[in-house]
């Protein structure tokens, strides 16, 4: 990653949410398309060595995506993301939740509702994640799973393919 972009993740326990700052060095289109699109979702989502695996995506407003975690030895960890409104390469809002492989939503799982932003930066991006929680004990939980280094993580991957997609 180029050290001069920005990077910044906060977590405000008062307001039970997560902010996640994450510039990337690309076009707002292409850096659009890889939170938006399955095929390339699929390359980046996860940490290494894990690989996610979208089983349905319907990126409108009402439609979900389903899919999984899967780990090196096979494991698997299902989400389901439901979108609620969409502004074309400028923002979406959507709610999060662990789920089963048949979609249904795990409740003793923390959920969050997540805004996503997306601001051009000359010829880079910045995206803006800020992650709700209903309540401080699901934000803690997500934070004890590991969830700020495999985001983390996981944004480094769109880094590195980012450029594989330049002409």
């Amino acid at each position: 990653m180029n050290k001069n972009l920005a990077v910044d993740f906060s977590v405000d326990k008062e307001n039970k949410t997560i902010t996640v700052k994450r510039e990337f060095e690309a076009g707002l289109p292409l850096v659009w398309d890889a939170y938006t699109k399955s095929e390339i979702l699929d390359k980046w989502w996860a940490p290494k060595p894990w690989k996610a695996r979208t089983k349905s995506l319907e990126f409108k407003e009402g439609g979900t995506w389903h899919y999984a975690m899967v780990g090196p030895n096979g494991e698997e960890h299902w989400a389901v993301a439901t979108y609620n409104n969409i502004v074309t390469q400028k923002k979406f809002t959507g709610h999060d939740a662990f789920a089963d492989a048949n979609g249904n939503i795990n409740k003793e799982m923390p959920q969050s509702k997540w805004d996503a932003s997306f601001t051009p930066k000359g010829n880079n991006t910045l995206v803006e994640l800020k992650i709700t929680y209903p309540d401080l004990a699901q934000l803690e939980a997500t934070i004890a799973m590991g969830f700020k280094e495999g985001l983390l993580m996981a944004m480094e991957n769109l880094d590195e393919l980012l450029p594989s997609f330049k002409k």
